[in-house]
């Protein structure tokens, strides 16, 4: 089957990287979404190792539609009866961009019509109680060219299960993952955040450098289909365990001049289970020291949700500062300030286009 992985923008490579280590084949991506093929294994393995990808979809079918006839006919010809059974919950979610079906609750309308007709013409049925396991049905329309998929999921990826609590503005658990990759993360990498917040871009790097899957320690809507055994699960997750390194010699040290982001950090380590290799502790920015072979990952607030502009700006002069950003003492940034390098003083060696949520951002490479 063809499985489908909706991503942060500019997280695309490292996704497609990330499923070539898995095993997946027939991998090829696209702006903000990665397809690739794979079987029942290969569904399991990618929610519970991807660390990038918000979500793993199964593509049922792609056609043309600029009526709501042929996006109803189109819908009732794909095969939904392979995974939804008569008891499933169904509901509908999507969007469409720069197509005649504009309006996406008469979209989402037309595509449930065609689903239980279809469904209720294959089990034999007049109504649908909907009490099972949660089935949802996705759709994307761009440029009428229909997509529809059946989320395997449930809630986001981006939700491992260690962040109960968080700051004002944290980044995406699928972002940090990225930006901890294009940070060359490795088993025996050491890092620092002196802005760490709730301490995301630190443990998201500890996954990577440990080969810890994500997705670990959470479940998923396809593990209450009936079409999938119970035991694909079990296996993918024996598999997932085996692949931590143990001897790992990754650190990573966490600064911030809030206290309660401090305690945030070291709660939410424990939780994800790298607590031994994270420390934290309160400072302000001026202080920090760069060390000699540690990479600098950092999140500096955008004065877009927390801080005016003038202040984020403040930050980033003093940034240029206190970050010495050269090959012994490397640094990524995330910013959306598009004159970050005047500001900080320095031009990068690499600037990479990403997508915080809805805000522009370019991560600096120093």
């Amino acid at each position: 089957m063809i499985l489908s992985c909706p991503c942060h923008f500019g997280t695309e490579r490292t996704l497609k990287f990330e499923l070539s280590r898995i095993g997946a084949e027939d991998i090829t991506a696209m702006d903000g979404r990665v397809e690739f093929s794979g079987g029942e294994d290969m569904l399991a393995r990618a929610n519970i190792c991807l660390a990038t990808a918000q979500r793993v979809q199964i593509l049922m079918g792609r056609f043309r539609a600029v009526t709501f006839d042929e996006l109803f006919e189109g819908v009732k010809a794909l095969p939904l009866e392979n995974f939804i059974t008569v008891k499933d919950r169904f509901p509908v979610t999507g969007h469409s961009i720069n197509s005649a079906l504009h309006s996406v609750p008469a979209c989402q309308s037309i595509i449930k019509k065609a689903a239980v007709v279809r469904l209720g013409k294959v089990f034999g049925v007049n109504s649908f109680e909907e009490t099972g396991a949660l089935c949802r049905i996705g759709f994307n329309i761009m440029k009428d060219e229909v997509s529809i998929y059946l989320d395997t999921t449930g809630d986001s990826l981006h939700k491992r299960g260690y962040r109960k609590n968080s700051n004002a503005a944290p980044i995406s658990e699928c972002l940090a993952a990225g930006i901890a990759d294009l940070a060359g993360v490795r088993r025996e990498s050491h890092i620092a955040d002196p802005m760490c917040g709730s301490g995301t871009l630190l443990i998201e790097a500890a996954y990577k450098a440990k080969n810890i899957a994500p997705g670990l320690r959470r479940g998923f809507a396809a593990q209450g289909w009936k079409s999938i055994d119970e035991g694909v699960w079990k296996a993918e997750r024996m598999r997932a365990r085996e692949l931590i390194i143990r001897d790992s010699g990754f650190e990573a040290r966490g600064y911030d001049i809030d206290p309660d982001c401090i305690r945030l950090t070291l709660e939410n380590a424990r939780l994800a289970g790298v607590a031994d290799c994270i420390i934290a502790e309160r400072a302000p920015l001026n202080k920090f020291v760069n060390r000699d072979g540690e990479t600098v990952i950092t999140n500096p607030p955008y004065g877009e949700r927390m801080l005016e502009v003038k202040q984020a700006e403040e930050i980033y002069a003093l940034c240029g500062k206190v970050f010495k950003a050269d090959k012994e003492h490397p640094l990524s940034l995330i910013s959306p300030h598009e004159k970050f390098e005047e500001i900080f003083g320095k031009k990068a060696f690499r600037k990479r286009k990403l997508y915080n949520g809805m805000i522009k951002c370019s991560l600096y490479s120093y």
